[in-house]
């Protein structure tokens, strides 16, 4: 029987529970590069994401008790930002934290939809309606479709209840095609003519 993504992340979590080093160790490199990333997505100091990844991995093991998740990748995402960002806050290099900067969720999907578009004119569109979204929904849209986290693990990754998760990805999937869509109809047309 094979087990699917999410299924084998409970079994490791499962087998760490009850003591197996080996499942301990296949969770952290299944997770590091996803960790990464994620953190990378919230401050620009690498070294800073790293320790706090082997910070988390390192409060993990020493717990060594019990701790019902539902979901082992909202789990890391979720205590990956905590401890991010109480590293920023502790330290003075809160300007390292992204607020507000239109880079502070780029996604890997934008580069796939500018990708798709042969036209220079439509690829600048699209960034910019992207970078045009509020921080939340660039973060949802990272979240979704990088890492294509259900809506439980959104919810429970960016603090929202599940309709609040459902509600935000629509709002942001809504405004990026009324972004684009004007930008389609002129760009199709133009192909059309040409």
């Amino acid at each position: 029987m094979s087990l699917n993504g999410k299924e084998n992340d409970t079994f490791l979590w499962d087998q760490f529970q009850n003591g197996n080093e080996e499942a301990f160790i296949s969770l952290f490199r299944a997770y590091y590069s996803d960790l990464f990333n994620y953190g990378s997505k919230i401050t620009t100091n690498h070294s800073l994401i790293e320790d706090c990844i082997q910070d988390l991995f390192i409060d993990i093991w020493r717990q060594h008790r019990k701790t019902e998740i539902q979901s082992v990748r909202a789990y890391f995402f979720k205590a990956l930002k905590f401890k991010i960002i109480r590293a920023l806050s502790k330290s003075d290099k809160r300007i390292s934290l992204k607020t507000g900067s239109p880079e502070e969720f780029e996604i890997s999907y934008e580069n796939i939809l500018i990708s798709k578009q042969e036209n220079e004119e439509m690829k600048r569109r699209v960034l910019k309606s992207i970078l045009e979204l509020a921080p939340r929904q660039r973060e949802i849209i990272y979240l979704k479709f990088y890492h294509n986290l259900s809506y439980e693990e959104i919810s429970e990754v960016m603090k929202i209840n599940y309709q609040a998760a459902r509600n935000l990805l629509y709002q942001s999937i809504k405004s990026l095609k009324e972004n684009i869509l004007p930008a389609l109809i002129i760009w199709g047309s133009m192909l059309l003519v040409g």
